[in-house]
């Protein structure tokens, strides 16, 4: 199940992928900048990032196009915008949400600058998912399914839904702790489950990771020890509510060569922390915590920080209850 290491103590099957643009959207509401954008681009083919996810192709028949920044319905012309014909290592990623996509807006890969749709689903929805899954492949693109939620699923619900998942021509199935509740001797055990599968039908196994508890880096390394290949971080760590693994933790940590974290160093230094003080806020907090510790969805905390409360007591007394 497990690669064997070269003798630099690195495994080439791993691949790192940026998610910046699109968990870092939920945070504000997708409106970067194309200089942003375009600098996040930079950084990740100079940091030898390997996917970058171009934020989300949402319906339009679903959300208001005027509430939000083109990144939450990202287009082909909008990211060719950014990257031109991306004569370059990177691959490009974009997240189609189960319920709130429409798969008419994917054209065929050979006219599109994304190499990667990743699908996004609750385990429910699997029938959908799997539908997308087999519909963007058709169209010539490598795909992932991030099965969302998995610390409020039941084990067998989780192993039929992976068992349905391997028998179609996704590449890499996500372990997503959506509500940063999960310990990492935690996660080891479903990271067996999910490489079980992967081992059965020749898939990869991703991670996405949510900070509530300061695990998300802990989490990520965890499983990438036990053979989970696809590591997804947001620079520094921005992400809907806690946010994810950090960039710079992970690119530091992983000992290839190819990777380099110093240009990951510079693109905060010139533009994340413009973020901070423009008045953006994400990250850990004792809200997050909260929901994080009680296994619940973060909206409850996102809306306590909207409200700019402080009484963490009294929140964890509602959360509770």
């Amino acid at each position: 199940m497990k690669e064997i290491k070269n003798l630099l103590g690195y495994r080439d099957s791993i691949k790192v992928v940026d998610a910046t643009l699109r968990d870092g959207g939920l945070v504000n509401d997708f409106f970067f900048t194309d200089e942003f954008a375009k600098n996040l681009y930079k950084a990740n083919v100079a940091a030898g990032v390997d996917y970058m996810e171009m934020g989300y192709r949402a319906s339009k028949k679903v959300f208001d196009e005027s509430k939000f920044g083109k990144w939450k319905f990202s287009s082909d012309d909008h990211i060719r915008e950014i990257v031109g014909e991306n004569n370059t290592d990177l691959k490009l990623a974009i997240m189609a949400d189960i319920g709130r996509h429409d798969k008419d807006d994917f054209d065929q890969k050979a006219n599109s600058p994304v190499d990667l749709v990743r699908v996004a689903t609750y385990i429910h929805q699997m029938p959908e998912a799997i539908d997308m899954v087999e519909d963007a492949a058709k169209k010539g693109y490598e795909t992932s399914c991030n099965i969302m939620a998995v610390s409020n699923t039941q084990e067998n619900d989780l192993k039929v839904a992976l068992e349905m998942l391997g028998k179609t021509p996704v590449d890499c199935i996500y372990i997503v702790d959506s509500f940063g509740s999960i310990y990492p001797e935690q996660m080891a055990r479903l990271a067996n489950i999910y490489l079980e599968i992967a081992e059965k039908y020749n898939k990869k196994i991703g991670i996405h990771a949510h900070n509530n508890q300061q695990l998300a880096f802990a989490n990520t390394i965890e499983v990438c020890g036990d053979g989970v290949d696809w590591l997804d971080a947001t620079y520094m760590s921005m992400g809907r509510g806690a946010g994810n693994c950090a960039m710079e933790l992970l690119i530091g940590f992983l000992k290839n060569p190819k990777y380099n974290v110093y240009p990951v160093l510079k693109f905060i230094e010139e533009n994340m922390i413009k973020l901070k003080e423009e008045g953006i806020v994400w990250g850990y907090d004792l809200q997050y915590l909260v929901t994080g510790l009680l296994n619940q969805h973060p909206r409850t905390a996102i809306q306590f920080t909207k409200d700019k409360r402080k009484d963490y007591s009294e929140f964890y007394k509602e959360t509770y209850n």
